[in-house]
């Protein structure tokens, strides 16, 4: 009896030691199968904000062009040897009856924060290294530094318009006739050439850093 005893005393050990040894390996092996952690990936950048605020900065600017034509051809015509006092005139009357019909306008209303963010973007690419700082140079040498802008101002004719590198109109969307790209300090102005108006503007336009 005490025979049997010793016998069923090792069987039942050799069971328990091989059922924890095959829980080992067991537990061994799902943790070698298990899936490695899952890292964070940055997301792909947001272009469908950018895309909405083109097309709506695009729609914005087609119909203040649509406005200009329309009072522009409510005016007197000019006779085609005009003096200059009557081309200013009827420029200077273009200008007020154009703010007049945007008495309400405000910054940001055509160039809205997330097109101000995108400009900000291209333009950081456009004046670095060497070639921006040569295309700066151009922009800055008959910079207005320092003169205040505001919608619905006229540009002021003490001020020369400063030069815009070919690389940065390529950049930004077209203008119709009616309105340009200027950049006044580092102000980026959008200007009704023919009524002398600032339509919109966007502040820190060029890279900070950059404008000395």
């Amino acid at each position: 009896m005490t025979l049997n005893y010793f016998r069923s005393a090792g069987a039942a050990w050799a069971a328990g030691t091989a059922l924890v040894v095959a829980t080992a390996v067991l537990t061994a092996q799902q943790q070698t199968q298990l899936p490695p952690p899952t890292q964070r990936v940055a997301p792909p950048p947001d272009t469908t904000n950018t895309g909405k605020a083109v097309e709506e900065f695009t729609a914005k600017v087609k119909t203040y062009a649509a406005l200009h034509q329309k009072i522009e051809a409510g005016l007197p015509k000019l006779p085609k040897e005009a003096s200059p006092q009557q081309k200013d005139f009827n420029q200077r009357e273009l200008g007020r009856l154009i703010k007049q019909a945007r008495a309400t306008a405000k910054q940001s209303d055509v160039l809205t924060p997330t097109m101000q963010a995108y400009v900000r973007q291209q333009l950081v690419k456009i004046f670095a290294g060497a070639e921006g700082a040569a295309r700066l140079a151009s922009v800055m040498d008959e910079n207005p530094v320092g003169a205040k802008v505001g919608v619905n101002d006229r540009y002021p004719d003490s001020i020369p318009l400063s030069t815009m590198p070919p690389e940065v109109l390529q950049v930004l969307p077209k203008m119709p006739e009616e309105l340009e790209y200027r950049f006044v300090g580092d102000n980026l102005v959008i200007l009704d050439p023919h009524a002398h108006l600032i339509v919109d503007y966007m502040p820190a336009a060029l890279p900070k850093g950059k404008k000395s």
